[in-house]
């Protein structure tokens, strides 16, 4: 599908690239979140375990930085983890700041779920070459860096 908003060819060029963008992202997305849903995680809520899983305990600002939602969305996130007893949030030496922790089931949960999805991202992108795949990193990133440096 391109768009038909035909105003320059530079919109053009832009808005087809950006729809191909987003539809390939969601293609993927669908297809893979298959693991976590079956489990009845979001993939926020996904997301928050494997970030706490590969990076140990953080502050909710950081996860919400890591999983790039704001600090409403996450505390929800975080709220309905924790009423699964997935994660527990711990307040440290400084009392503003609250950590949080993969409990056991939580830990269990995401080291049984983190190689199936790894898996089925795998599959999914082994339509492109090592080479295409290198080469979608290396945009998505400039993509993703361009405003925050």
């Amino acid at each position: 599908m391109s768009t038909h908003f035909k105003e320059s060819p530079e919109q053009n060029r832009a808005l087809n690239a950006f729809i191909k963008l987003l539809r390939a992202a969601e293609t993927v997305a669908v297809t893979t979140s298959r693991t976590y849903v079956a489990e009845g995680l979001t993939s926020s809520q996904f997301g928050v375990l494997e970030a706490i899983y590969h990076l140990g305990p953080l502050c909710q600002r950081d996860i919400g930085r890591k999983i790039l939602k704001s600090s409403g969305n996450i505390t929800t996130v975080i709220d309905n983890l924790e009423k699964r007893a997935l994660v527990t949030r711990k307040r440290g030496d400084d009392r503003r700041f609250i950590t949080v922790h993969l409990t056991d089931s939580g830990k269990d949960l995401i080291e049984r779920l983190f190689p199936r999805q790894a898996a089925a991202i795998t599959e999914e992108l082994a339509i492109l070459t090592p080479e295409e795949q290198g080469e979608l990193a290396r945009l998505c990133r400039k993509l993703g860096l361009q405003k925050n440096g």
